[in-house]
């Protein structure tokens, strides 16, 4: 099943049958929901909202294979939520596109379309992580290779957090090519390990279902991560919050 821009956006923005005042503060964290594609097979929709930044995924829960990933920026009111476009990877013609919806939100309840229902996983002040980032730093031959002064360009490698799920995402704003994606949940405890199980892996399913295992520390408000990558490669990076 082809799984097109106008089809994830269904499944997400379509029209609100009705607004009421909501509370902005409880829109962060990670909401889940479920469909049914048109070959009758269950598939699930992830999405994380943090401060200003969110993305949504889709995914078969059954092996993991990837279907579709959107995301960018985000503000809303007590009625309407306004969404731009960073990344579309199934029709890149749609990054930079701005759309403005209203929405309802019940408790643990958020509806986009009066029938499309979202269920909350996690609290939006779960998880010392929780937020989104953008890698500023990695060891590289030995030494740290600053990347600050890519925040302000096109080419974009952002990892979005809740308290228990995660996503990395690599894209350029400018050409709206979108590079790759993956995620799954995670913990990060008080003894400096963090923890990922890999749901969804764009570039590799086989990938799915794997554990991994990292020190990470807050410095300065900077993530430093610490560990080996999926393809076991030694990784030392530092990731800073997105503005």
């Amino acid at each position: 099943m082809r799984f097109t821009f106008s089809l994830l956006l269904a499944l997400f923005l379509c029209t609100c049958v009705s607004a009421q005042k909501n509370d902005l503060k409880d829109l962060p964290g990670a909401w889940e929901s479920n469909y049914v594609d048109a070959d009758g097979r269950p598939a699930k929709l992830n999405m994380i909202i943090a401060a200003n930044h969110f993305s949504l995924v889709a995914y078969y829960p059954d092996d993991g294979e990837f279907i579709a990933t959107l995301g960018g920026k985000w503000q809303a009111d007590w009625q309407n939520m306004s969404v731009t476009y960073e990344y579309e990877s199934a029709e890149s013609s749609q990054v930079g596109r701005t759309v403005v919806m209203p929405y309802d939100l019940s408790g643990n309840i958020l509806v986009f379309n009066g029938n499309r229902f979202w269920t909350r996983v996690d609290q939006p002040t779960d998880g010392a992580l929780a937020g989104a980032w953008e890698i500023t730093g990695r060891m590289q031959d030995g030494e740290m290779q600053d990347l600050s002064a890519r925040r302000d360009g096109p080419r974009k490698t952002m990892k979005i957090l809740s308290g228990t799920r995660f996503q990395w995402i690599a894209y350029n704003t400018e050409t709206g090519e979108f590079k790759g994606t993956g995620g799954g949940t995670y913990t990060a405890g008080d003894n400096g390990i963090y923890a990922e199980k890999i749901e969804f892996f764009s570039r590799d399913q086989a990938k799915v279902g794997r554990q991994l295992g990292f020190d990470w520390q807050l410095e300065d408000g900077n993530w430093i991560h610490r560990g080996s990558s999926s393809a076991g490669k030694a990784i030392h990076e530092i990731w800073s919050k997105r503005r």
